[in-house]
């Protein structure tokens, strides 16, 4: 389900009517979380690390409203919930794309993920989880631990969809980090949107 917003009332308007212009509307940001809970807590339940964080960060995004608006022509709309439109890396070193729901429960989330992924292990090539606009497009890079990310982009190509990428986790003072990159529409958000959902995700980390 979704509605239409009311640009005409919207109290950011000025700044989508002014960024939906760019060339290159996104921004994003690098920031390094805590995931030492989310990690102890992945391989006290015997499931995945990259489920659990994935999971975590799903959520954050359903709780920031931002997060689920798409540009559609001239028109905002707000999305019921967004889902996940994850890389998944196989063992040949090639990648695949992969299309989960959301689902507020990780043991509701867990089953279909996990059957997603071995989907995707499975098969061969490069062919687009095609999904809708109701999607964030997620990315693991677990061999690199980056301070900064760009992405490819088909300019021609109308997307709205907010890119959130994690990168490798490593060991500081006792606590195990990871980066994480945020990558989001201007005339969609701006930086105090990307830090509620920064600040929700760290919570659910930590839970």
């Amino acid at each position: 389900m979704k509605k239409q917003l009311d640009i005409a009332t919207w109290a950011r308007k000025d700044q989508f009517a002014f960024f939906r212009r760019f060339e290159e509307p996104f921004f994003g940001v690098t920031v390094e979380v805590d995931c030492t809970a989310a990690y102890n807590k992945a391989k006290a339940g015997g499931h995945s690390f990259f489920l659990e964080y994935l999971h975590c960060s799903l959520v954050a995004a359903n709780e920031t409203e931002p997060f689920r608006y798409r540009i559609s022509g001239d028109d905002v709309w707000i999305f019921g919930q967004v889902n996940a439109s994850p890389t998944i890396n196989r063992p040949d070193g090639t990648f695949g794309f992969a299309y989960m729901d959301f689902r507020p429960a990780m043991a509701d989330f867990l089953p279909a993920a996990n059957a997603e992924i071995a989907r995707v292990q499975a098969s061969t090539g490069l062919v687009p989880a095609v999904s809708g606009e109701n999607v964030i497009h997620y990315s693991s890079i677990p061999w690199i631990n980056f301070t900064g990310i760009s992405h490819a982009r088909s300019f021609s190509f109308p997307d709205s969809c907010p890119k959130i990428s994690f990168g490798k986790m490593t060991e500081k003072a006792g606590r195990r980090v990871m980066p994480t990159s945020v990558h989001v529409h201007h005339a969609l958000m701006d930086g105090f949107h990307v830090a509620q959902y920064l600040d929700r995700f760290q919570v659910l980390l930590n839970a």
